[in-house]
């Protein structure tokens, strides 16, 4: 609670101050661009002072700054090698096939082809594309005579590779740890799976039987933020690969935790998925055997909605020092437990309900088998 006491003017302005924080936090966008700019300048600084015939092109020591300056310390120096090399091998390519007698037409087709070839090289990555960028500069800047054409293509990937080291040092002392990013896409997730595993829900009890093509499509529509979360754990682990910032113990329990947390909900996804895809094949009309059927779906019904509440209570920043963690924790647990509750509670009526009819309810089993799978994953 904001003190009253406080002058308006002081209140708003730090207000205003953490949601700048908050704001720069989710978008690592902004500080890779205000890093870019910084290794940018600082580049063209040095290649001013570089000495001839480095300073007649200092605008290539930018060019290798953002080269390097990417999401991550370890993709930055693989990056930064990649692109040197590409570039490397794209102005031999030009300055090599200048020396055949070649028409002007057919000396940049002859280039922009065998670039072309090596773009695809593995050795290259995801830089490949410099391999054409490059010959192609060298060829029509930097084919002026014998000499001047060496000496252009040694400025060149030299101003480049200086370059380059400038964006990997400024990456190295202000290493992106885009933490919060995946927290959120974390809680995307868990949300998305929470709503997906209610509707489901309130469909049995409501409408019965599933509209395969409905929910077909209500399952694939939770692919992209499975993904998206994926793909942001994977760049939060490469980014916490030598870099300073990890060392802090906040930030080391903080990607052990996140770490933890993707697993549980990656496999909660695939659980949710498996009970989705099992009950538009099962659970359909025009089966003379359904896996429920109006017995059992009411009961299934009812523990769908508590794994809904034990995915919503999943804890989305564990962070050792807060202290609504350990709240947060204890309410996870005990919808876990809930969760424990009422599987167990579903399956004695499964067996109840095999006992008293000649339906094998096999499906229900593996229904059940998921529903725990999910309650051990949220056992954090």
């Amino acid at each position: 609670m904001v003190d009253s006491r406080l002058p308006l003017a002081v209140v708003r302005p730090a207000g205003a101050l953490s949601a700048v924080h908050r704001a720069w936090l989710s978008h690592p966008r902004w500080s890779l661009a205000a890093k870019g700019a910084l290794a940018a300048s600082l580049a063209w600084f040095v290649g001013l002072l570089a000495p001839e015939p480095f300073a007649q092109y200092p605008y290539y020591a930018p060019l290798g700054a953002v080269l390097a300056t990417t999401s991550t310390v370890v993709r930055s120096v693989r990056d930064s090698l990649q692109s040197v090399a590409a570039v490397l091998v794209g102005a031999l390519i030009a300055r090599t096939v200048h020396l055949l007698p070649l028409p002007g037409l057919v000396e940049l087709a002859m280039v922009v082809g065998l670039a072309l070839l090596c773009v695809g090289w593995r050795i290259f990555g995801d830089m490949g594309s410099w391999t054409v960028m490059s010959s192609i500069f060298v060829l029509i800047l930097g084919n002026g005579g014998d000499g001047d054409g060496m000496e252009f293509i040694g400025s060149y990937v030299g101003l480049i590779l200086v370059g380059a080291s400038i964006g990997i040092a400024v990456n190295l002392l202000l290493p992106p740890l885009p933490l919060t990013p995946s927290e959120l896409a974390l809680g995307r997730l868990r949300d998305g799976m929470a709503d997906q595993v209610e509707l489901l829900a309130n469909w049995l009890e409501d409408r019965g039987t599933l509209d395969p093509d409905e929910w077909e499509r209500r399952r694939q529509q939770l692919f992209p933020t499975v993904e998206g979360a994926r793909a942001a754990i994977a760049q939060t682990r490469e980014a916490s690969r030598a870099n300073l910032r990890v060392r802090y113990k906040r930030n080391e329990y903080w990607v052990a935790s996140q770490t933890r947390r993707a697993g549980a909900l990656g496999t909660s996804a695939e659980v949710v998925d498996e009970i989705v895809r099992l009950l538009v094949e099962w659970e359909r009309d025009g089966r003379d055997e359904v896996a429920l059927g109006q017995r059992l779906r009411p009961e299934f019904a009812a523990t769908l909605r508590a794994f809904a509440t034990a995915l919503r209570a999943a804890v989305t920043r564990d962070v050792a020092d807060r202290p609504a963690a350990g709240a947060a924790r204890d309410e996870a647990a005990d919808a876990v437990a809930g969760l424990d509750r009422s599987v167990e509670e579903l399956r004695e009526v499964v067996r109840t309900a095999q006992r008293s009819s000649e339906q094998d309810y096999f499906v229900a089993g593996a229904l059940i088998v998921n529903l725990a799978r999910g309650a051990d994953a949220l056992r954090l």
